[in-house]
C-alpha cells in the first residue's frame, strides 16, 4: 500500500507545476510555439523479459543436527536413504535387505533415532522461475515542456503473465540413524553402545520435492507496470516527420492475482508434512511421505519494487493530429 501511494504522489508532483506556473512557457495548458502541449497514445505493447531465472533458495525449520525418533518406517524407505559409500552403510543395507524379505516395516523399537542434516537451507542449482513474453494494450500520456522536452506517464491494461519453472527441487538429506535407540532406558543404553562402536546407519538421499516445469507453468500473475519518464526528442515539429528520442525514468512493478500450479502446490504441501513429521518424532513417516499432524498451506507472494527504466524510440508524424510511435523500454 505504501508503494502505491508513493507512485501517486510522484505523478501529482509532476502535475503540480502545471497549475502553479500556468503563465510559464514551460508549464501551460496552451500549445507551445509550433508544437502541441499534450498528446495521448495507445497501441500494442509486447514485453520480453530478459535473462534467466536465479537458482531457487530453500529454507526449512529443521535445523542442522535435529534429532528425531524414527518411528515405524518402511524397509524400502530405509534402504533408499542409506549411504552405501560408507562401510557401515553397506553392512546395514545388506542386513535390512534380508529383513525386507520377511517384513516391509521396521517397528519403532528397531528403527531407533535419527540425526537429520542438510534440510535447514540450500540452493537448488539448475532450477529457476522465468516470466514468459506477454502482449497487452499500452497507454501513454505526454506533457511537452518544449518541442524537445516532455514528461511521459505510461501504463496500460495489466496483462496476465505466465511464470515458467525449470528444474527439479531436491532436499539433500544427510545424517545418521541409531538403531534400537527408541527413547527407552534399555534402548538408550544399547543405542549408545552401537553408536560408540561406529554402528550408526549413515544416511544420504536427495529427496525429490517437486518438478517446477510440470504443467507448462509454475504460476500466473497480473502485472501492473506504470512508469514515469522524461523524454528528449530530436528534430522539430512541423519540420521533421521522423523524430527519434531517448528517455529515462522510473517504473513501479506490482503483481496481484497470483495463482500457483496445483501440482506444485500439492508437492509443497506434502513437503510441509515431511517437515512436521520430523518435528513430531516421526522421521520414518517423513521418508514414507505420510500425512502429519499439521495442516500445511502454500502462500504465494510477490514483492513490489521500483526500477530505473531507459527508453529508445521514434515517432513519425502523418499530420498534426496522428503519429506512429515505436518504443523500446529497458528496465533494470
Amino acid at each position: 500500500m505504501m508503494k502505491k501511494s508513493l507512485f501517486c504522489m510522484t505523478v501529482a508532483f509532476f502535475a503540480l507545476p502545471t497549475f502553479t506556473y500556468a503563465a510559464s512557457p514551460y508549464f501551460s495548458f496552451k500549445d507551445g510555439d509550433g508544437f502541441k502541449r499534450f498528446s495521448v497514445s495507445a497501441g500494442w505493447l509486447h514485453a520480453m523479459p530478459q535473462g534467466s531465472g536465479n537458482p531457487v533458495n530453500i529454507n526449512t525449520s529443521v535445523a542442522e543436527g535435529t534429532t528425531s525418533k524414527v518411528g515405524d518406517v518402511s524397509t524400502k524407505a530405509v534402504l533408499d536413504a542409506i549411504d552405501q559409500s560408507k562401510t557401515s552403510g553397506k553392512f546395514w543395507y545388506s542386513t535390512i535387505s534380508l529383513l525386507d524379505k520377511f517384513t516391509d516395516t521396521l517397528p519403532s523399537s528397531l528403527a531407533g533415532t535419527a540425526e537429520v542434516n542438510g534440510l535447514s537451507q540450500w540452493q537448488q542449482q539448475g532450477s529457476g522461475l522465468e516470466a514468459a513474453d506477454v502482449d497487452t494494450v499500452g497507454l501513454m500520456f505526454n506533457y511537452n515542456f518544449t518541442d524537445n522536452l516532455s514528461l511521459e506517464i505510461k501504463g496500460g491494461i495489466p496483462p496476465k503473465v505466465d511464470i515458467n519453472g525449470k528444474g527439479n527441487i531436491y532436499a539433500p538429506l544427510s545424517g545418521k540413524a541409531t538403531p534400537l535407540k527408541d527413547g527407552s532406558s534399555i534402548g538408550g543404553i544399547i543405542g549408545d553402545g552401537i553408536s560408540k562402536a561406529g554402528g550408526d546407519i549413515p544416511l544420504k538421499q536427495d529427496l525429490h520435492i517437486t518438478d517446477l516445469s510440470q504443467g507448462g507453468k509454475a504460476a500466473t500473475a497480473r502485472a501492473w507496470l506504470p512508469a514515469v519518464e522524461l523524454h528528449y526528442q530530436f528534430g522539430k515539429s512541423g519540420v521533421n516527420k521522423f523524430r527519434p528520442y531517448i528517455g529515462a525514468g522510473v517504473m513501479y512493478a506490482y503483481f496481484n492475482d497470483l495463482k500457483m500450479n496445483p501440482g506444485i502446490e500439492a508437492d509443497l504441501i506434502q513437503a510441509g508434512h515431511m517437515i512436521q513429521n520430523i518435528h513430531d518424532g516421526k522421521a520414518g513417516a517423513a521418508l514414507d511421505r505420510k500425512t502429519s499432524s499439521a495442516n500445511p498451506i502454500v502462500k504465494l507472494e510477490a514483492t513490489d519494487t521500483f526500477a530505473p527504466i531507459v527508453t529508445l524510440g521514434a515517432s513519425y508524424d502523418f499530420n498534426p493530429n496522428w503519429l506512429l510511435l515505436v518504443q523500446f523500454h529497458i528496465p533494470k
